[in-house]
């Protein structure tokens, strides 16, 4: 996790003085996941500070209507940076913001007060924080003479080569060293198992700040990786024929006793609210995938074959199902949710499993059996015999589910939730109308 701080407005002015800090970055994230923000000089730090920069809402996705545009955005002190790739002229800082109303109210259509909503409802259930722990996945692409990227990859690599196979070695390696300026503790780095992919995992943290550090993370992937004269990309599946990118979500819900998924005496030494936790992850999966994977492209990652789960089950010991935990136990007592790609905006999968968990808390949802061996390579009627459904296998049918789902109506509010089904309508009635070059390779001779 990226540290944070308990900096005071005094506290800010003070290293603006002392870093030459010339322009604030002021970040937040629209219902698809895209990291926005409004550059400021930094003459407009005390507007900041005093919450009194506004900016027009109508030019972000799914915010509001052009009548009513103006909107204010109110900084998170903790999440201060300075970057460290800052130019000549001074430096930038960044500082994540809250978008709220001229009422003062929080804006109900800004995923980062959604997802606070959503933390104050599960406290108020008795819990004292949701512990986010993602493994991010991404692929380096080689760009062009006019800095595009290509479809070339950087290396042949595989998992956990070292050089010079791993010619990306040395990009993964700046990403790191940024990361750890920036106070990310950076648990583990290395190849993935196809040519040009990488993953590098950071300590858990709180679900907020772990979605802050999510969008952080990306923005400096790609920032490092331009340095490098490549390019990084976390779409799904860019490439047939070799393993998608995943972001694994490890999760744990914490009380005032400890970790509320360990439990001694308990089977697998796993506590009822982790069973009952993971029975709302079963039962809404279905739902929760158009958020968790939200591209027409992330159902190129869900097919069999390729590591990434297909099936709606759970497992103690094998990594085919949606859902599986891991082996350590006290503290570290986790799920692990297998489906999540690096496109899903955090802070609504977050908030998505949450509810969905909590779901199953409220009503004592019971999970179902492990299932221990591989599902892959089970029969259809070995399926149905073990109750396993698929999970969508298009972003048409996973929006479906999502939008009779009212837990994840609630998970999102009715706002983010309306917005998110409209536009990923929108994408795939796009999708749909466009041929692909598969298709007149296989038709066009033929018939």
């Amino acid at each position: 996790m990226a540290t944070k701080h308990d900096y005071s407005k005094d506290d800010i002015r003070k290293m603006v003085k002392e870093e030459n800090v010339r322009f604030l970055r002021l970040m937040f994230t629209d219902v698809l996941g895209t990291l926005k923000n409004v550059e400021v000089p930094i003459s407009q730090l005390d507007d900041l500070l005093d919450d009194k920069l506004m900016f027009d809402g109508s030019s972000i996705e799914g915010f509001v209507r052009i009548e009513e545009s103006d909107m204010y955005l109110r900084p998170d002190l903790s999440t201060w940076m300075i970057f460290p790739w800052s130019s000549e002229r001074g430096k930038i800082a960044r500082v994540i913001c809250g978008v709220y109303k001229t009422d003062g109210t929080p804006f109900e259509g800004d995923p980062r007060n959604n997802l606070i909503r959503v933390l104050d409802d599960m406290k108020k259930a008795g819990f004292t924080s949701f512990n986010i722990g993602p493994e991010p996945e991404f692929f380096l692409f080689k760009m062009d003479a006019n800095g595009k990227p290509t479809l070339n990859l950087n290396d042949q690599g595989s998992y956990f080569d070292m050089a010079p196979l791993d010619l990306g070695g040395n990009c993964r390696r700046d990403i790191v060293l940024t990361l750890e300026e920036m106070g990310f503790d950076v648990e583990a780095a290395h190849h993935e198992v196809a040519p040009g992919q990488h993953e590098i995992d950071f300590k858990y943290a709180d679900a907020l700040n772990a979605a802050d550090n999510i969008q952080t993370f990306k923005l400096v992937v790609k920032t490092i990786a331009r340095k490098h004269g490549l390019y990084a990309t976390f779409m799904p599946k860019p490439l047939s024929g070799i393993n998608g990118s995943g972001m694994h979500l490890n999760m744990s819900l914490f009380h005032e006793n400890g970790d509320a998924f360990y439990d001694e005496n308990g089977e697998l030494q796993l506590s009822e609210v982790a069973y009952n936790f993971m029975g709302g992850l079963i039962k809404h999966a279905r739902s929760y995938t158009a958020i968790c994977d939200p591209l027409v492209n992330s159902y190129k990652r869900l097919v069999p074959g390729y590591e990434a789960p297909v099936y709606v089950a759970w497992s103690g010991s094998n990594r085919s199902p949606l859902i599986r935990v891991p082996n350590a136990r006290g503290l570290a007592t986790r799920l692990e949710l297998r489906s999540v790609d690096p496109t899903a905006n955090p802070y609504l999968a977050i908030a998505a499993v949450l509810e969905s968990g909590m779901d199953g808390l409220r009503n004592k949802i019971k999970a179902p059996k492990s299932i221990d061996r591989n599902i892959y390579r089970m029969n259809a009627e070995e399926r149905k015999e073990n109750d396993i459904v698929n999970l969508p296998d298009n972003l048409h049918n996973a929006v479906k589910d999502l939008s009779t789902d009212k837990v994840l109506e609630q998970a999102l509010g009715s706002k983010l939730f309306n917005s998110f089904i409209t536009a990923k309508n929108i994408e795939y009635n796009s999708y749909r109308t466009q041929v692909s070059e598969w298709e007149t390779n296989q038709y066009m001779d033929k018939y």
